[in-house]
């Protein structure tokens, strides 16, 4: 199982996440470092999992207002060897080239994470997944709804070799992983690489978590809380 840590971005400062009530974060606080500065938390979350690859969510893009170019482009600078997964609300494939332009160098190493939250429609599922081996889809769920105008959900055939089961309202909360919904989603798709998200308290949850199918979890808070040991090679 890997651990894919996980940064949420929110005018210009690292917060805590906390069941997809955007509105309410706060400036995160950590065992792992002091302040919420980005760069800071996005080292230390790394070492802490031993990891090359680090999931991003821009949550001012994602609230309608413009990409945190510069923090992202910070983070890229002060970490040359990361694999960056970044979700900037992407409705299509432009907008996610126009971020990567605007970034410059080091662009070429984000992973774009295209979410059924934000995509616009069906044809451009199909377009932005079309590099199966490249890109990362985001399946989007709150509260039992899924989050999916572009009807993603039902598109097993265009899903990408990579899909996030996303369950919203257990980010934060202490809840317990999702794993009745990665496993619907493993039945729909089962040659798909299936990263969860949301949920993940302590390291029985993440054996769990295998035993159900995933190759990956998203997380924050059990990083932040000390819930989880760190890792080492």
């Amino acid at each position: 199982m890997l651990l894919i840590p996980v940064i949420d971005l929110m005018r210009g400062q690292a917060v805590r996440a906390v069941r997809g009530d955007r509105a309410s974060y706060k400036p995160v606080v950590s065992r792992l470092c002091a302040g919420s500065d980005p760069v800071s938390v996005a080292r230390a979350m790394c070492e802490h999992c031993d990891s090359t690859r680090l999931y991003a969510a821009d949550l001012d893009a994602l609230t309608g207002g413009q990409a945190q170019v510069e923090v992202l482009r910070r983070i890229l600078q002060a970490m040359p060897t990361l694999e960056f997964w970044v979700d900037a609300g992407f409705a299509d494939r432009a907008a996610a080239q126009r971020l990567r332009e605007r970034i410059g160098p080091g662009a070429e190493r984000i992973v774009t994470i295209f979410a059924s939250e934000s995509l616009r429609s069906r044809a451009q599922l199909a377009e932005c997944c079309a590099e199966r081996e490249a890109s990362v889809l985001s399946l989007d769920r709150r509260d039992g709804r899924r989050l999916d105008a572009a009807g993603c959900w039902e598109a097993p055939e265009l899903w990408p070799s990579r899909v996030i089961v996303m369950t919203l309202e257990r980010v934060g909360a202490d809840a317990g992983p999702d794993l009745a919904t990665l496993r619907e989603v493993q039945s729909r798709s089962p040659a798909t690489q299936l990263v969860g998200a949301g949920g993940i308290r302590h390291a029985a949850d993440l054996a769990a978590a295998a035993d159900a199918g995933a190759h990956a979890w998203l997380v924050a808070s059990a990083l932040h809380d000390g819930r989880l040991p760190p890792l080492r090679r």
